[in-house]
């Protein structure tokens, strides 16, 4: 905790507070601090208690992801607001946990919207790696009913989902692109030079190009 807050810096903070993370830590910094420390899962337990959110990034880094029950993984999701330790959790720990397909399908109808979020970041993983099974139409419905006045982190969650079948299911991509123009989510939301921007139909027209020239609207 203590090498923590050494390394807490007020530029970083504000730039992070502007994303909704309350820390000022540099996160290769972070990483270095959770390298050093190697897999330590009781360590993990002890600084995810505390709450602070520096140490709960380590705590993702050096827990053991296979090692935590379905029950705790929902726990520590549902105590989770910060979007960086939340992301992290899922790409981290969650992803490579055997309960994943149990906490997908009964986080993503859930009332809380950062909960349902996490069940659609993971479908949306599923869309890309292992869609057999899923309903890939019965998605694009909910999506096109249900994601213009979603709050921001499940719209945001829903719209990568919305990305990842017009990218990785060329069969649905025409409806993906057409759903994103009727909706316009995130169209006009800034982005950096030499990003793709986060508005389904660029987005998927742009990673569609870079893999197959000129089949972005096939």
């Amino acid at each position: 905790m203590a090498d923590l807050a050494a390394l807490e810096d007020p530029k970083v903070r504000a730039v992070n507070e502007r994303h909704g993370d309350d820390h000022g830590v540099n996160l290769t910094k972070l990483r270095a601090v959770a390298k050093r420390l190697g897999t330590q899962p009781d360590l993990a337990a002890e600084l995810w208690e505390t709450e602070d959110t520096p140490a709960r990034l380590v705590a993702i880094l050096i827990g053991r992801p296979k090692a935590y029950s379905a029950a705790e993984l929902d726990a520590m999701l549902r105590d989770t607001r910060v979007p960086k330790v939340h992301d992290w959790l899922v790409s981290y720990v969650i992803k490579k946990n055997p309960h994943v397909e149990e906490l997908r399908t009964a986080w993503f109808s859930d009332a809380d919207p950062v909960v349902a979020s996490a069940g659609w970041a993971l479908t949306s993983d599923r869309v890309a790696k292992r869609p057999d099974g899923l309903d890939l139409p019965g998605l694009l419905d909910v999506i096109e009913a249900r994601m213009k006045d979603a709050p921001d982190r499940l719209q945001w969650a829903m719209n990568e989902c919305l990305a990842a079948i017009g990218i990785h299911h060329p069969e649905y991509r025409a409806r993906a692109i057409g759903i994103g123009e009727r909706l316009e989510v995130l169209k006009d939301y800034p982005t950096p030079p030499g990003c793709t921007s986060p508005f389904a139909p660029i987005w998927i027209a742009e990673i569609v190009r870079r893999q197959d020239p000129g089949s972005a609207r096939a």
